[in-house]
């Protein structure tokens, strides 16, 4: 059971409720996650910014590639909530989390979002130069911020325990249903 709730739309602040409608609008629908956060437009707002910093990734990093490399971190983190959420993008794509081939590009990601959860301080020098060689600069500093806030939601949802969304369920790693 979350240790925190979700807000309640109709007794909400007009700033609640404008952060809800916006979120509705940009995205299409509203998670446990961020109806918990929305008790702080703020602190949902900056969340938030995963999206932005996805848009800035896009051009030279695939949706499978960001999938992969947030499913890393989410299984380093041991967030159930997020590992459902990108093993759902994933299957919905058609491929079975359980089984991926990794392309060069895509175990170079996934070795990297484990590697930012296990010890930051200890990133291994050999992963340092295989992102160097592949990724110009901006992309790196886009991908750590956006490791950042993939680990921060992850801890938001472990500390709270958010409960996992009814539509995530069905994706849910077998025997964590």
């Amino acid at each position: 059971m979350s240790h925190l709730p979700q807000i309640d739309y109709d007794s909400a602040s007009p700033e609640v409720r404008a952060a809800h409608d916006e979120e509705v609008r940009l995205r299409g629908r509203m998670t446990n996650m961020k109806r918990t956060l929305l008790h702080s437009p703020v602190a949902h707002r900056i969340y938030a910014e995963w999206f932005t910093l996805r848009a800035e990734l896009d051009p030279v990093i695939g949706d499978r590639e960001i999938w992969i490399f947030s499913h890393a971190i989410s299984k380093a983190a041991k967030s159930k909530i997020a590992i459902t959420f990108f093993r759902r993008a994933l299957i919905n794509n058609g491929f079975d989390p359980d089984a991926l081939q990794l392309s060069e590009a895509e175990a170079l990601l996934d070795a990297f979002g484990r590697a930012v959860v296990t010890d930051s301080n200890a990133v291994p020098v050999e992963l340092w130069a295989r992102l160097k060689d592949r990724y110009e600069t901006k992309t790196l500093v886009d991908l750590i911020a956006f490791a950042g806030i993939m680990l921060a939601t992850a801890v938001f949802n472990n500390v709270v325990e958010v409960e996992l969304d009814p539509e995530l369920e069905a994706f849910a790693e077998a025997g964590s249903a």
